[in-house]
């Protein structure tokens, strides 16, 4: 088997360069190792930057996203009782973002695909990436109870932190940073309308909570908890509870409750790979890097990295020109730090950390503060949850 792109894992980075790649041309092949079902079933993110949404629309993807996206005008910070609602078009020049699950994305490109090409394997799990330094590439991959390759110009890794694109890489020939967090989030999915019109991030002596959504009938939220927390340890009623005290403000307002749909515990990290490129093989998303959920950054700096790809692999394509591809992974980094920056940020101020004291109580109200006190410092907020312009 040959392909131009040989695209390993097919979560929305690798369903959506596809996409691109199809509409411009460019042939590829996506390899995924799980069942579709699978695939379509994930719990992931759901909060996306207009730049995200302006991607999914170039690639023909979002007939329904623009029919059934909540688009938001901001946040609100909840902390000492207080409400702050954070005002993104106000503060942004017109940025907005939008409520639209992540599992909405993944059926809406699997459809696609499925429709009209380029070819999708499911249950195509890849065991290595070879001779990325060669003009032509190979993936080995076992597919139908048989191992087989597949041939490539190019190998996109969009096969996330556990994928083997990122294992392809030399020793020496590559970096990695990471950080893990002290602390853990248990999310919920509810079948229960959302208690707000825009995401509330709430910080209190108890812990961080967040309330967010994923339709007007399904609520998502989520508490900080201790490492290694099991889900089972935490009854419906008592995170119920729990949420309930950490969003209380002094003013009248209600958390609804309703049946838990879904329940998972998700570990904190921070990690970022560099260079994000090895001869033929380029990472994208996951592959690359991994940010705390705080900042809402992981999918959307996913299809960031999509969109430079998708532009340099057509440029190549069309004209013979590399400039883009060489310097893909210079352009994508210098977002990623950004973001990650951010998240780190958000998550330091907001959530309460064992081992801390009341120094850090204090510094964290003070960030707080300053943010709801100084338009500058709620406007620098603003442009980087609703996303940075694209680099490159």
């Amino acid at each position: 088997m040959h392909t131009t792109v040989g695209i390993i894992g097919g979560g929305p980075a690798g369903l959506l360069l596809a996409r691109l790649l199809h509409r411009a041309g460019v042939d590829c092949l996506v390899l995924e190792s799980r069942t579709r079902a699978h695939v379509e079933q994930r719990q992931r993110a759901g909060m996306l930057e207009q730049g995200t949404v302006h991607a999914l629309r170039e690639a023909g993807a979002a007939a329904r996203l623009d029919a059934e996206g909540l688009v938001h005008q901001g946040i609100e910070l909840r902390f000492e009782g207080e409400r702050h609602h954070i005002d993104f078009p106000a503060l942004t020049g017109g940025r907005t973002v939008t409520i639209y699950a992540q599992t909405a994305i993944v059926k809406d490109l699997v459809a696609l695909q499925l429709a009209d090409g380029p070819p999708l394997l499911f249950e195509a799990e890849a065991l290595a990436v070879e001779r990325a330094e060669s003009e032509r590439p190979v993936v080995r991959f076992l597919h139908q109870g048989r191992e087989q390759t597949l041939t490539c110009d190019w190998v996109a890794g969009c096969d996330g932190f556990h994928g083997v694109s990122r294992d392809a890489f030399p020793a020496g020939a590559s970096r990695s940073y990471a950080h893990e967090y002290p602390y853990s989030w248990l999310g919920i999915l509810a079948e229960v309308p959302p208690s707000c019109e825009e995401l509330i991030y709430a910080r209190s002596e108890r812990g961080f909570a967040l309330h967010s959504m994923r339709s007007p009938a399904v609520s998502r939220l989520y508490l900080q908890v201790p490492n290694g927390t099991a889900p089972e340890d935490w009854p419906d009623e008592r995170i119920w509870d729990e949420l309930d005290a950490r969003f209380a403000i002094d003013a009248d307002w209600t958390l609804k409750r309703g049946p838990v749909i879904d329940k998972s515990v998700t570990v904190m990290r921070a990690h970022v790979h560099e260079p994000m490129r090895h001869g033929r093989l380029l990472l994208a998303g996951d592959a690359a890097h991994i940010v705390p959920p705080t900042g809402a950054k992981g999918l959307n700096l996913a299809v960031s990295d999509v969109r430079l790809l998708a532009r340099a692999l057509t440029a190549l394509h069309r004209t013979g020109d590399p400039q883009l591809l060489d310097g893909y992974s210079e352009s994508c980094l210098y977002r990623v730090w950004q973001a990650t920056r951010f998240s780190d940020d958000m998550t330091r101020m907001l959530h309460t950390r064992p081992d801390g004291d009341a120094f850090d109580d204090r510094m964290q109200l003070t960030r707080l503060r300053r943010i709801t006190a100084s338009r500058h410092a709620a406007a620098e907020l603003a442009a980087n949850y609703s996303g940075l312009p694209l680099s490159g």
